[in-house]
């Protein structure tokens, strides 16, 4: 799979014009970031979904706290109804730097998706569904019928990625470096054994990219999703990159205090090298094939370059678009 992941910063006519053009640039699926002070993902979907034909769509990723796991299971199979049956289910915990504005925080976030997940799917199932564990549900089901969607988890830690192995038919692992995607693939493998699913995992490198002709104006342009991914990594994933995590949390205060400027300003080198591929389309091409060399599939996030439309067609025209990528 290649994909592309659009952020709703961005109005949504704009964001449906996007999805018109990755799908014109044979992109296999684009996905909605979340933050609760962009615009809405689903509604930004949804006309996504009005606008195109074939292009696998889906949040990448929703969490299960600000709305109820029922709830997103329901928006999803609605996703699905309106684009023929292309709706995919990224779910994770969230960004912790945004939904602790809201009064959340990560306890229990695996156990948490994990639940969503199989809640959802019993869902569309058909099923009515009891469950009492990080939420509950009372003789839950949805009037209408679904059917089979895509579950991905958004992962970056050990246990998540695992979790995502054994039970999902996929995992947008946050990385951008092969040395990440080197470790996400060591971690899948551990579950191949006791993996539930009857599908092939699809471990999808969520990589942060920026490209343009002028590479410098490209590395520019990626401080500010690099600000968010790095406030959020795990110790162990600063560690193998040698990112001071004190700097990391204070991008995360930062950005939790609404003082984007500063965050994006306190962005490192390494984190610039770690967390996000940018550079001309030459310079991306190379970066890639080193991330499949581990992943299955490459999602294309944000902020894909100074000027988005162009940065798309960059990015048709520079990576593999062999069936087997």
């Amino acid at each position: 799979m290649n994909a592309i992941e659009l952020t709703p910063e961005h109005p949504v006519a704009q964001l449906s014009d996007l999805a018109v053009e990755a799908e014109k640039q044979d992109f296999d699926a684009v996905f909605a970031s979340h933050h609760y002070n962009n615009r809405d993902q689903f509604m930004a979907l949804a006309e996504m979904a009005n606008r195109t034909d074939e292009v696998l769509l889906g949040p990448g990723i929703a969490n299960p706290y600000e709305t109820h796991p029922v709830t997103l299971a329901s928006r999803v199979g609605t996703l699905s109804e309106m684009s023929g049956g292309r709706a995919v289910f990224g779910v994770g915990p969230g960004d912790k730097s945004t939904i602790r504005n809201l009064g959340f925080d990560h306890d229990d976030a695996l156990r948490r998706v994990l639940e969503t997940v199989k809640v959802a799917e019993r869902l569309w199932d058909g099923e009515r569904v009891d469950h009492d564990g990080t939420f509950e549900a009372v003789d839950a089901g949805l009037n209408y019928e679904v059917g089979e969607i895509p579950t991905y988890v958004g992962a970056q830690g050990p246990h998540m990625t695992r979790m995502a192995a054994k039970h999902a038919d996929g995992a947008l692992y946050n990385g951008a470096h092969p040395r990440d995607l080197a470790w996400a693939r060591e971690r899948a493998e551990e579950m191949a054994d006791e993996r539930v699913p009857d599908t092939e995992f699809d471990l999808a490198a969520y990589a942060s990219v920026s490209v343009a002709e002028d590479g410098d104006a490209a590395r520019e342009a990626a401080r500010p999703p690099v600000a968010f991914v790095a406030s959020g990594s795990p110790p162990p994933v600063l560690e193998r990159h040698g990112i001071d995590r004190d700097v990391a949390a204070d991008v995360g205060d930062a950005i939790s205090a609404g003082e984007f400027e500063r965050a994006f300003g306190l962005v490192t080198d390494p984190m610039l090298d770690a967390f996000c591929i940018t550079g001309t389309p030459e310079d991306v091409a190379d970066r890639v094939e080193a991330l499949r060399e581990h992943a299955d599939s490459v999602v294309f996030a944000s902020p894909l370059g100074p000027d988005i439309e162009e940065a798309i067609g960059l990015l048709g025209a520079a990576t593999d678009r062999s069936p087997d990528a």
